[in-house]
């Protein structure tokens, strides 16, 4: 049965009542720790400088959030911790800046070229949340990287504001950056899934003028229109009410395969959109709306496809959900963490945050994506 020799932490900080546990005297080259965190993070706290401090060697990487996933919690302006030591594994981290979503595809690439070496099985990539085009960061890894690496991560968030995301970058909370952790050996397992179960509705629509991961024009029209339609009266709140109605698009009509979309802004001069991923030009695209049963069970069966049989609580799990996702269910978005949690071996560490965008391969073998609106489940264990 696949066991991580030492079995992964998972700690949590409010400013209210300090740290959840002691730092655990795990601090090696072959150390992850992974930090989600509002406020705490942002700032450059005393909270992030504790942890600096207790981990001096490890690998420490972490991005601001539109909420922290702790368990089968979901909270505001804390930091959610997990720290991991592999025995067997080897760890390296990689930076690159974006400063516009027209970098994004050689971000990824030289991502790619800092992390290539031997025995490479996973990455793990963490992505200013605002300024890049997901699509392009996606493809820059998988098309410099070789097939049978795993990548999965998320974009950063920042509440629903959507005015600044940080990535921490040596530590320091950065925006414009994207950070990449990538993970070596023959003793790392490392699966995934990702569900959306949001529902389409009304026709598919040509998409028939766009410019990356800017939509002008559905079916001839001005793409913004449509939505202020849909959105009514909540349309004086875009781009925020426009995760409601996230777009699924497809590169013909009836394809099985879509993938989702999700707004990042809105141009009133141009009647556009931006999305946090490509939208291309000739594809079609339906809007999709919320099922709140259909929401939570994708989420539980976002886990079961990132399980196996053999699969022990000595595993960590990351949790990347769209903040669409906890704007939607509102008061029942611990319902979506319970479908993963019940997912899982019993007492498995569950740690996470609410993103502008997730990244993981729509099934197994397959290249990374940019997905929106899904609840997306990276498992990795060591053997």
């Amino acid at each position: 049965m696949p066991t991580t020799t030492t079995a992964p932490i998972t700690l949590q900080f409010c400013a209210s009542t300090g740290w959840s546990a002691p730092f655990p005297t795990l601090d090696s080259p072959r150390t992850l720790v992974l930090v989600f965190g509002g406020q705490p993070l942002t700032t450059n706290s005393k909270a992030l400088h504790d942890l600096h401090a207790a981990f001096p060697t490890s690998h420490l990487v972490g991005c601001s959030t539109s909420g922290e996933i702790f368990g089968t919690n979901v909270n505001d302006d804390t930091l959610s911790v997990a720290v991991m030591k592999f025995e067997h594994s080897d760890l390296a981290t990689a930076y690159t800046p974006v400063r516009t979503a027209a970098d994004s595809f050689n971000a990824g690439a030289a991502l790619a070229h800092q992390l290539a070496r031997p025995r490479l099985r996973a990455v793990f990539v963490l992505s200013d949340g605002l300024s890049v085009n997901g699509t392009d960061l996606a493809k820059g890894l998988s098309t410099n990287l070789p097939a049978d690496v795993v990548v999965t991560g998320g974009l950063a968030g920042d509440a629903i504001a959507f005015k600044s995301t940080a990535i921490l970058h040596n530590g320091i909370p950065t925006s414009n950056m994207i950070c990449a952790v990538g993970i070596y050996g023959d003793r790392v397992q490392i699966s995934h899934g990702s569900k959306g179960g949001w529902t389409p509705f009304g026709p598919e629509r040509a998409i028939t003028k766009s410019s990356g991961n800017v939509l002008l024009e559905l079916d001839s029209k001005p793409a913004l229109d449509l939505y202020k339609k849909y959105l009514g009266d909540r349309a004086a709140e875009l781009p925020a009410s426009g995760l409601l109605f996230p777009l699924a698009i497809r590169e013909t009509r009836g394809n099985t395969r879509s993938l989702v979309r999700t707004i990042l802004a809105v141009d009133e001069t141009s009647h556009s959109m931006t999305f946090a991923g490509d939208i291309p030009q000739g594809w079609t695209a339906q809007l999709m709306r919320a099922n709140f049963d259909w929401i939570i069970s994708a989420a539980g069966e976002s886990a079961t496809s990132a399980v196996t049989p053999t699969d022990s609580a000595n595993m960590l799990t990351i949790a990347v959900s769209c903040v669409g996702r906890r704007i939607v269910l509102g008061e029942r978005t611990a319902d979506e963490l319970d479908a993963v949690a019940n997912s899982l071996p019993q007492g498995s560490p569950l740690i996470g945050f609410y993103s502008y965008g997730e990244l993981a391969p729509q099934s197994r073998g397959a290249c990374c994506d940019l997905h929106n609106q899904t609840m997306t489940i990276t498992t990795i264990r060591e053997y």
